[in-house]
């Protein structure tokens, strides 16, 4: 997972700005189209409201991305957005912001799977750069700390951009998201779509790979084929939901609801295909069955060791499709996404002269099923959040040699899977910081009465004579506490 690890010092963009500063984007705008997502690009040339400049605006550093610069007194552009993006499978794709007045070029991770904006702000031995708030002019601090827990990884960006809703926003949903605030003020449709084009392209780690991010709508010139939508189940990740899985074409027979266990999302911050235990587990199995691969070490699943082969030899062929099922937006039906194992196995540079290498672009999640970069690739992904939905489409960069690497069909019938396959039961973090604090509440209280029990007078207690029954009625349970409280309350806690 690429997305930067948690403890980073963070300048959270959305928190200290929110919609008082004034930007210059580059940026793709679409029309508003017909449900299928036909959106028609149109460019759109919207006026800031004025600070009294008359003349025109500074010229900012070339970026490649989505420019950002303070712009006090002149205007926001739209123009087009393909190509906009770098990256690769194995640390995800980013941006090149200019951020701030004079402008300072940052290089921005596209999540979405969290939903603050934000940029190191002091140096780190990981980061080439980070911004520097004593060379602009316009950056003010608002002296509060906000902390924002990624739920694994490295640093290796100097920013990340969030994408998805304001509910997982920091320090509370109430903070207006990056994306938010363009619709607001740009007035532009809430749709963005995101390709990304590392399919089949050795994982290097130097971002010579591209993509294309569009905010406000569809690029029709990025995907071929018709758009398949799924619903988005709850506003907070992209929350979808998933009816099967096949491997090499044959049904894995689990209960859907162990797919959805304890979400799944839709997420371009994680790198890898992410799959809840027992779902891995069944995969990795089928796969072992259904292919003529030799014995592998369990090193190679977990993604610890690489495996190796000739440069003359192709392994992918040694290797089954992988489909994944979501509910069409017409609930009776459904369509399937399909990864060749051009995606899942994945090359590596720079191991031996005579030897291509590869690793497992699949791994086990302890909670959630994540469609991460390994599936993305593959597909034009469109979150249209105006009509609550997410859209798949087959990528124009979802080639090798000129043969696809994705497929998606459909519809199928409903009729072999259960009603819902999302669990009305899901230890989500509001609900687990709600059952610590009742715990906590709850060794308070017991705290309370032991202490209180403790202080009365010994003349108060009864004691009981040799002849007394002890029964049901006159005895209490035990309760074993510990010596130390502390300990306690961090148990609960945790």
């Amino acid at each position: 997972m690429s997305r930067a690890a948690a403890w980073v010092t963070l300048l959270l963009l959305a928190v200290a700005e929110r919609g008082r500063a004034r930007f210059t984007f580059r940026l793709q705008v679409s029309s508003p189209g017909t449900p299928e997502g036909s959106l028609v690009p149109t460019p759109v040339l919207l006026k800031s409201r004025s600070s009294g400049g008359t003349g025109s605006p500074p010229a900012l550093p070339e970026a490649s991305g989505l420019a950002l610069a303070s712009d006090p007194g002149g205007s926001l552009n739209f123009l087009a957005m393909v190509d906009n993006l770098q990256g690769d499978s194995g640390r995800g794709y980013y941006l090149e912001l200019l951020l701030g007045t004079p402008p300072q070029k940052l290089n921005i991770l596209v999540d979405t799977g969290s939903s603050n904006f934000a940029v190191s702000g002091v140096p780190n031995t990981d980061l080439t750069s980070y911004f520097d708030t004593k060379k602009s002019t316009t950056y003010k601090s608002l002296n509060f700390e906000v902390a924002v827990k990624y739920t694994q990884g490295s640093v290796q960006w100097q920013g990340i951009l969030g994408l998805a809703y304001s509910t997982l926003a920091k320090p509370s949903s109430s903070v207006e998201t990056f994306f938010d605030s363009i619709v607001n003020q740009a007035k532009i449709p809430d749709v963005f779509s995101l390709q990304m084009c590392g399919a089949s392209l050795p994982v290097s780690g130097t971002g010579t790979n591209g993509g294309s991010l569009v905010l406000g709508g569809i690029e029709p010139s990025l995907y071929k084929g018709k758009i398949w939508y799924t619903p988005i189940k709850k506003e907070w990740y992209y929350q979808v939901e998933i009816l099967k899985f096949e491997v090499g074409g044959q049904n894995l027979n689990l209960d859907c609801k162990e797919y959805n266990s304890d979400k799944a999302i839709v997420d371009s911050g994680t790198t890898l295909l992410r799959l809840p235990e027992k779902v891995f587990n069944a995969v990795v199995g089928a796969i072992t069955q259904t292919s003529l691969i030799q014995e592998f070490t369990s090193g190679f699943w977990s993604g610890t060791q690489l495996a190796c082969w000739d440069k003359s030899e192709n392994p992918w062929t040694l290797f089954p499709k992988i489909s994944i099922y979501l509910r069409d937006v017409n609930s009776s039906q459904s369509f399937r996404i399909t990864i060749l194992p051009q995606l899942y196995i994945q090359p590596i540079l720079g191991i031996g002269q005579n030897l291509a290498c590869y690793r497992f672009g699949i791994s086990s999640s302890s909670s959630a099923l994540v469609i991460g970069a390994t599936v993305m690739e593959g597909f034009n992904v469109i979150f249209d959040r105006a009509q609550k939905r997410v859209g798949f489409a087959l990528s124009i960069c979802a080639e090798l040699h000129g043969s696809p690497v994705s497929e998606i069909e459909g519809p199928f019938t409903t009729t072999d899977v259960a009603a819902t396959c999302i669990s009305t039961i899901s230890l989500h973090e509001p609900i687990l910081w709600i059952v610590s604090y009742t715990l906590m509440s709850f060794c308070g209280l017991v705290l309370l009465i032991l202490i209180i029990l403790l202080l009365i007078p010994p003349r108060c207690r009864h004691r009981y004579a040799d002849g007394d029954t002890i029964n049901d009625e006159s005895s209490l349970a035990c309760i074993v506490v510990p010596t130390h409280p502390f300990k306690l309350r961090r148990m609960a806690a945790w």
